[in-house]
């Protein structure tokens, strides 16, 4: 008997296929949070007002997550290698029209193509993994895709903070230019194409309306501060979109037998659970990172490469608790996993509220860290849940609409948090510089406040506002979680497999 051994150029070219797969992962998820650190660079350059910051994370993660769930018709349909490549492209535009933009509008352009591109990418890395590894690697494959795509959130801040520093804010997105040219040249070489043989029709009318609705809303929340809500016809056409869109997928599900959210998923008790509180985490993880480095910067006058340096310790916590997590015993139950994720991220936020401009660097990385372990706990705790009781036959759906809520929750959570913040803001300052007259503030010290001075005391009272109000959005967080935590009650525990 005659076995057939791989050449050596088989396997050098399956090395460079998952090479490739893993460095994409990283490089869409860096792409996330890499502007973080940078924000008050960008803002110079392209006079980027305070409410437009946070559509520099929800352009990019809105778009990513239209597209995510046709990733895998797109390579059923055209070849995932064509699709592959063509989403690098994409991306790599993206990139170069970053660095060409010289107003906000261009720039959030730049960033939706980006994330659009962004996509297909994160799935069909996985899947590629997943058919050029044999099964029983099939484990360890999907860990180290997990691990790669905390890796890019969890260091973005810090590559981003670094180079923006040293070599402009341009040099973040020129980082990424090398990397794609990399997996593209790896793909081109070594991927075989691959078609779905019979790839079935695409519900892109259900996907038009759940974007609809989904981007109704996304733009309701990011534009309505600016425009000043509801006395903006602007703001009445995207809410009444958002409804009516969510309203026709709802009636769509109901009245039709293929769409491309299968029903089987609704009616799994212990999916839709681990979905609603992976939108939480969602809307937990990002918002966070998005609020950290502008308060360690503006507020707590840190330099800009220090702040990503301090945003790493919830990257070491958050990928040492997803490894440590896939040890566990099988006998343990998930739920406990679950509860003690939820309660570190609780514990975390709640630690937040103790922030002030006369605390050291202690409590800021005490909490990043407590809170990095939980959702580190969390993601594949909630995983296993979800997919523990779920028919595998649905599995490919059910990763589109697990990667979806999580997507959104962190699009919706930034979008949120920074309403609250400037609501916040500005009704402390009117709380706090209610007597701040020359009259009042002359009456209290020896002689006369110039205006000079009262301007200075006008910037140390914004100052305090605008503190208080970041611990109020850290307060938004905490209850986040606190809402979805007895969701854990009403899980099933999965039924050992035979």
């Amino acid at each position: 008997m005659i076995i057939a051994l791989p050449s050596s150029s088989a396997i050098d070219g399956r090395r460079a296929i998952i090479a490739a797969a893993l460095m994409a992962t990283f490089m869409e998820s860096v792409n996330i949070s890499i502007p973080n650190a940078a924000l008050p660079h960008i803002q110079g350059t392209l006079s980027m007002s305070d409410d437009e910051v946070g559509w520099v994370f929800t352009a990019y993660i809105a778009a990513g997550a239209t597209v995510m769930p046709m990733a895998r018709w797109l390579a059923g349909r055209y070849g995932r290698k064509t699709v592959y490549l063509v989403s690098l492209a994409v991306f790599s535009l993206g990139l170069m029209l970053d660095t060409l933009a010289t107003t906000p509008i261009q720039f959030v352009f730049a960033r939706i193509v980006q994330g659009a591109a962004s996509g297909p990418l994160a799935p069909l890395s996985l899947a590629i993994l997943l058919d050029v590894l044999p099964p029983p690697h099939h484990k360890r494959a999907g860990l180290a895709w997990i691990v790669c795509f905390l890796l890019g959130i969890s260091t973005g801040p810090s590559i981003g903070g670094w180079l923006s520093e040293y070599h402009g804010w341009h040099s973040i997105f020129y980082f990424s230019l090398p990397i794609a040219g990399f997996i593209a040249l790896a793909m081109a070489l070594s991927l075989p194409e691959k078609k779905a043989a019979q790839n079935p029709p695409f519900d892109f009318f259900g996907l038009a309306l759940f974007s609809l609705g989904m981007l109704g809303l996304q733009m309701m929340l990011d534009r309505g501060e600016r425009l000043e809500w509801f006395a903006s016809p602007e703001i009445w056409v995207e809410a009444i979109a958002s409804v009516l869109g969510f309203y026709l997928f709802v009636m769509h599900i109901l009245t039709t037998d293929v769409h491309f959210l299968n029903k089987a998923l609704f009616k799994d008790r212990n999916f839709m659970l681990s979905a609603i509180m992976f939108f939480a985490v969602g809307f937990v993880l990002l918002p966070t990172l998005a609020l950290t480095s502008p308060m360690l910067e503006d507020l707590l006058n840190y330099p800009v490469d220090t702040t990503g340096y301090l945003t790493l310790a919830r990257g070491v916590t958050l990928v040492g608790a997803v490894v440590l997590m896939s040890f566990a015993p099988a006998w343990i139950d998930n739920r406990l996993f679950v509860t003690v994720g939820l309660a570190l991220v609780i514990y975390a936020n709640w630690s937040m509220l103790g922030y002030s401009p006369a605390m050291d660097r202690r409590p800021v990385i005490m909490a990043i860290l407590f809170q990095g372990a939980g959702l580190g706990m969390l993601l594949p705790s909630l995983t296993k849940a979800a997919f523990g009781t779920l028919d595998p036959t649905f599995h490919p759906e059910g990763t589109a609409l697990f990667g979806v809520s999580r997507a959104y929750g962190g699009a919706i959570g930034i979008a949120i948090v920074q309403i609250f913040f400037y609501i916040n803001t500005q009704a402390m300052h009117l709380a706090l510089a209610k007597n701040l007259t020359p009259y009042r503030t002359a009456a209290h010290v020896a002689g006369s406040i110039a205006k000079p001075g009262l301007a200075a005391l006008n910037d140390m009272i914004t100052q305090q506002a605008a503190v208080v109000a970041v611990i109020g959005q850290f307060k938004i967080l905490m209850f986040a979680m606190l809402i979805v935590s007895p969701l854990v009650l009403f899980l099933r525990k999965p039924r050992p497999a035979n």
